[in-house]
C-alpha cells in the first residue's frame, strides 16, 4: 500500500557513506520518526519505542528489512542529515497545500531551544521559520549556524521559498536593505518592523509622521481595531502615509510607512501605550496593513507557543550534529499537520489520538504531498 510521505524523501541525499552499515533504508528511518513525533514522541528513545510498538503498522508501507532501527541509529542519522535539504523536502509539499488554499502571507521569525546549547548569537539552537499564517503551515526552516545570527540566516531561508504573490512580514531583525530587496526580486511584497537597529531609517520614518501630525494627518489613512485575549484588552490604531518622502536611500520599493499605536488594559488598569513603525512595499489601506501586522504574530501563538507547551521544545537537549535542527523541523511539521485535522481538542490531545488511532495518524499525514 503506497504512502505519499515516502515519496517526500525520495531524492533526499543519504548522509551515510559506509554501505555496510546501512541496515535500514533512509526513507524507513525518516517516515517512522515523522509519524512518531506526530504521535507524541519527543526524543530518540521514544521514537524508537513507538516504531517498535507499531512495527506491524509500518510494515504495510515500509521495507523494514532489518526491523525497526534502534534509538542510536535514529540519532546518528539525524545528526548527519543535511537540515536544509530535509526542511526543503517538507516545504515542497506544504507549499503545494498553500497554493491550493490561496497563500498570500508568510511570517518569518526565529525561536530558540533554550536547552540545546550552541554557539549562536543566543547561545543555543536558534531556528528561523517561514509560516503560512492563513493555512497555518510550515513552509521552510533554517538553523542559525555556529557563530551566526538570525539576520544573516533569513536570506538563506527566503531563497528556498517561492515568494511570487506573497506578502512577507518580518520583525526588526529582518529590517535589512538586502533582505527587502531580495523579497522584491523574488516577486514578493514586504511589511517590516523598523526599530533602533536601523537608526537612520527609524528617525526618517518618525520625521514622516511628525510632519503628517503637523498637517493634522491630512491625506493619511487610518484604521482602528480592538481585541481581548489572555485577560487583556488591547486597542490598536494604524496610520499610513503613502509614498513617504525623506527616507534614506537603498530601501527598495518603499510604497508606504505605517505607525501602529497600542494601548492595553488589564484588570482595569491602563498600561502605557506603545508605538512601532513599519515600512512596506504595498500601497494598501491602513486596515489591510493592520491585518498583516496583527497576523504576523500568529507565528508566536500558532507555532512557537504550541512548540513550547505541547512539544516541550525548550526542554529538548538534542545537540549532536544536526539532530536538534532536524528534530525541530519534525515538530514544526507535526504542528502544521495536526492543526489541519478537523478533530476537537488541543494539539496535545491530537498527538495522543495519533498515537492510539492508526487511521487518524494516516489522516494526519495525508496532509503531506510529494
Amino acid at each position: 500500500m503506497p504512502l505519499a510521505l515516502t515519496t517526500v524523501f525520495a531524492d533526499l541525499p543519504d548522509p551515510r557513506i559506509e554501505t555496510a552499515n546501512k541496515l535500514h533504508p533512509l526513507t524507513d528511518i525518516l517516515v517512522i520518526a515523522t509519524c512518531a513525533v506526530i504521535a507524541g514522541a519527543d526524543g530518540w528513545e521514544e521514537i524508537a519505542e513507538y516504531g517498535q510498538s507499531k512495527e506491524d503498522f509500518f510494515r504495510r508501507f515500509l521495507e523494514l528489512p532489518n526491523g525497526v532501527p534502534s534509538h542510536d541509529t535514529f540519532e546518528r542519522v539525524f545528526a548527519k542529515l543535511d537540515p536544509d535539504a530535509f526542511a526543503d523536502r517538507f516545504g515542497r509539499g506544504m507549499r503545494a497545500l498553500c497554493e491550493s488554499t490561496g497563500l498570500v502571507h508568510i511570517a518569518v521569525d526565529g525561536k530558540s531551544a533554550r536547552r540545546s546549547a550552541q554557539g549562536t548569537f543566543t547561545g543555543c539552537l536558534h531556528l528561523v521559520s517561514a509560516w503560512a499564517t492563513e493555512s497555518r503551515l510550515i513552509l521552510g526552516q533554517r538553523s542559525v549556524p555556529e557563530g551566526g545570527h538570525e539576520i544573516t540566516t533569513v536570506p538563506d531561508l527566503l531563497a528556498a521559498l517561492n515568494l511570487n504573490g506573497a506578502v512577507v512580514t518580518l520583525d526588526a531583525a529582518g529590517c535589512q536593505k538586502a533582505t527587502v530587496e531580495q523579497i522584491r526580486q523574488q516577486g514578493g511584497d514586504y511589511v517590516v518592523c523598523v526599530k533602533g537597529n536601523q537608526k537612520g531609517l527609524h528617525d526618517a520614518v518618525a520625521d514622516v509622521f511628525d510632519r503628517a501630525g503637523g498637517a493634522e494627518l491630512a491625506g493619511c489613512d487610518m484604521a482602528g481595531e480592538a481585541g481581548v485575549g489572555h485577560g487583556r484588552e488591547e486597542e490598536r490604531y494604524v496610520t499610513v502615509v503613502q509614498d513617504p518622502e525623506g527616507l534614506p536611500g537603498g530601501w527598495t520599493d518603499v510604497g508606504a510607512v505605517a505607525l501602529v499605536c497600542r494601548e492595553r488594559r488589564a484588570k482595569g488598569q491602563k498600561s502605557e501605550g506603545t508605538g512601532h513603525y513599519y515600512i512596506t512595499s504595498l500601497r494598501a489601506r491602513a486596515a489591510v496593513l493592520a491585518g498583516y501586522i496583527r497576523n504576523h504574530w500568529g507565528i508566536e501563538n500558532g507555532l512557537h507557543w504550541v512548540l513550547d507547551v505541547a512539544f516541550r521544545e525548550d526542554d529538548s537537549r538534542a545537540r549532536t550534529g544536526h539532530a536538534a535542527a532536524n528534530l525541530g523541523m519534525l515538530r514544526r511539521v507535526a504542528v502544521s499537520l495536526l492543526t489541519r485535522t478537523k478533530v476537537k481538542g488541543s494539539i496535545k490531545t491530537r498527538r495522543m489520538k495519533a498515537g492510539w488511532d492508526d487511521n487518524y495518524l494516516l489522516q494526519v499525514i495525508q496532509g503531506i504531498t510529494a
